[in-house]
């Protein structure tokens, strides 16, 4: 049976990708960050968001794969991924479809701040 655990920027389905295709899986976690492009991202902070996953799934080891822990281990990522955008690592995309500023205003540059 497919679970998905699904945030703003964050989904997380019970899944492999099989010819692009989800195929339900008890044994894989899928990761899909920022679907609709919201954001901008540099290698460096795609790599820690994996990275994080990783460290959260872990800790979930052992314990049964339900919707609840599937939930936390999203809200978890999201809660990351605001902590990167409020410290400039990533930044809002304003060139994707929908602006939608959830995790904040974007912090535009005062060029007379000089």
């Amino acid at each position: 049976m497919l679970l998905k655990s699904t945030t703003r920027h964050i989904h997380i389905y019970t899944a492999e990708v099989i010819d692009n295709e989800l195929q339900p899986s008890d044994q894989v976690l899928t990761l899909d960050i920022d679907p609709d492009n919201e954001l901008t991202w540099d290698d460096d902070a795609l790599q820690r968001v994996y990275r994080r996953f990783d460290d959260l799934v872990e800790e979930y080891a052992g314990r049964d794969l339900i919707e609840y822990n599937l939930r936390k281990i999203g809200s978890d990522l999201e809660h990351f991924v605001r902590e990167l955008l409020q410290t400039g690592e990533i930044g809002y995309n304003l060139n994707s479809r929908v602006l939608n500023y959830s995790m904040g205003l974007p912090q535009v540059a005062d060029p007379s701040a000089k």
